[in-house]
C-alpha cells in the first residue's frame, strides 16, 4: 500500500451524494462516508466524462448546478476494496481521481490518504484516464502504480505526451491486460476485462467483470449499442449479481446540437424496452450510470426517474456499495 499522509489536509472529506429508500430499488446510503469492512464496490461517481454541470451549459439541467453551494456530482468511477487488508483498487482515473482517492481511503477505513493498489481503465476518453495526471511529477510524484489497460491503450500511453512521463518517470507501470483473461488480486478476488463495441479513435474499449468470494458484478460504463456487441447483455446480465451499465442518454434526442448518431450508446429507454421481459430479479441487478448533464436521470422527482424506478431497474448513486 502507498501512503501519503502529507496530502491528508489538502482533500477535505467530501459528503457522499445521498438517496432515500423511496427513491431507489437499492439500499439507502449514508450521508457521512462510512468504513466498509467487507469486500465490496463502492460507487465513486456516476456521470459522464465531461461532469455536471458541463462546460458552458445554462440550460435548465445545469443552470442551479452553477451555484456555489450546490456539490457536483462527480464523474463515473468504481472503487474495489478488501475488507480484511482495506486495500483499495480504482476503476477509471477520471478527472475527479484526487477526490475519489481520498474518497476511497476514507471508505476504507484508512486514517492516511492511501493510493489504490491498481487502477483499471476502460479506454482512452477524458473521463477514464486524464486523472492519470495527478499521479506525475506536477502532483503526487507517484512510484510505480499499476495501471491495467489494454494493448492499444498501454501504446497509447507509451508513445504520447504527456502521459509517457508517467512511465519514463515511475509513476506507473503497466501490467497489460489481455481480453477475457482473468487478473487475480488476492486469492478471493479477479477481475476480467472483455472488448466491447465503442469509438476507438486512440484505443479498444473495455468493460470489467469483478468476482469476489460471494458474487461477482459486472461494469460497462460505455458501449455503442447493445446489438452491435458480439455477446448477449441478457445472458452476461445472467451471470453476475449486480450490473453498472451504461445509461449516458435516456432518450433520442435529448441534446438538440448534436447528431446523436455520432456519440452512439444505448439510450435508457432502448435498454429497459430490451430488459423488461426479464423477471424481476434480473431487472434489479441493473445499475444505470454514466450519466450526461442532460439525463433527466440526474434529476430529483424526475418522471423519467421515477419511470426508470418503478420498472424495476436502479439508479447507481454515489456511495452506493455493493459487497462482493
Amino acid at each position: 500500500m502507498r501512503v501519503y499522509s502529507a496530502f491528508l489536509l489538502l482533500f477535505p472529506a467530501l459528503l457522499s451524494i445521498g438517496c432515500t429508500a423511496s427513491e431507489s430499488n437499492q439500499e439507502p446510503i449514508n450521508d457521512q462516508a462510512y468504513e466498509v469492512t467487507e469486500t465490496s464496490l463502492i460507487v465513486l461517481g456516476n456521470v459522464q466524462d465531461a461532469g455536471y454541470p458541463q462546460i458552458g451549459c445554462t440550460k435548465s439541467c445545469c443552470v442551479d448546478r452553477w451555484n456555489t453551494s450546490s456539490q457536483p456530482k462527480m464523474i463515473t468511477s468504481l472503487g474495489l476494496i478488501d475488507g480484511k487488508t482495506k486495500t483499495t483498487w480504482m476503476f477509471e482515473a477520471t478527472p475527479d481521481f484526487k477526490y475519489q482517492t481520498k474518497k476511497l481511503s476514507d471508505y476504507a477505513g484508512n486514517e492516511s490518504i492511501i493510493l489504490p493498489e491498481g487502477i483499471f481503465l476502460t479506454h482512452g476518453h477524458i473521463g477514464h484516464y486524464t486523472g492519470l495526471m495527478q499521479l506525475g511529477r506536477e502532483a503526487l510524484n507517484a512510484q510505480e502504480v499499476n495501471v491495467y489497460v489494454m494493448p492499444r491503450m498501454e501504446n497509447y500511453l507509451r508513445t504520447n505526451g504527456p502521459w509517457s512521463q508517467l512511465l519514463a518517470l515511475n509513476n506507473i507501470a503497466l501490467p497489460g491486460l489481455k481480453s477475457d483473461s482473468a487478473v487475480q488480486l488476492t486469492e478471493s478476488i479477479k477481475v476480467v476485462p472483455f472488448l466491447v463495441p465503442h469509438r476507438g479513435e486512440f484505443t479498444e474499449t473495455v468493460g470489467y467483470r469483478v468476482e469476489g468470494a460471494h458474487r461477482k458484478a459486472l461494469f460497462i460504463p460505455d458501449i455503442d449499442k447493445w446489438h452491435l456487441w458480439e455477446r448477449d447483455i441478457k445472458t452476461e446480465l445472467s451471470k453476475v449479481d449486480i450490473a453498472f451499465l451504461d445509461a449516458t442518454f435516456y432518450q433520442n434526442g435529448e441534446i438538440g446540437n448534436r447528431d446523436m448518431s455520432e456519440i452512439p450508446h444505448p439510450f435508457v429507454e432502448e435498454s429497459m424496452k430490451l430488459f423488461d421481459e426479464l423477471p424481476e430479479p434480473e431487472k434489479s441487478k441493473v445499475h444505470f450510470i454514466h450519466f450526461n448533464h442532460t439525463n433527466p436521470l440526474l434529476q430529483e422527482n424526475n418522471e423519467a426517474r421515477k419511470e426508470v424506478l418503478a420498472r424495476g431497474y436502479n439508479i447507481a448513486e454515489e456511495g452506493f456499495k455493493f459487497a462482493l
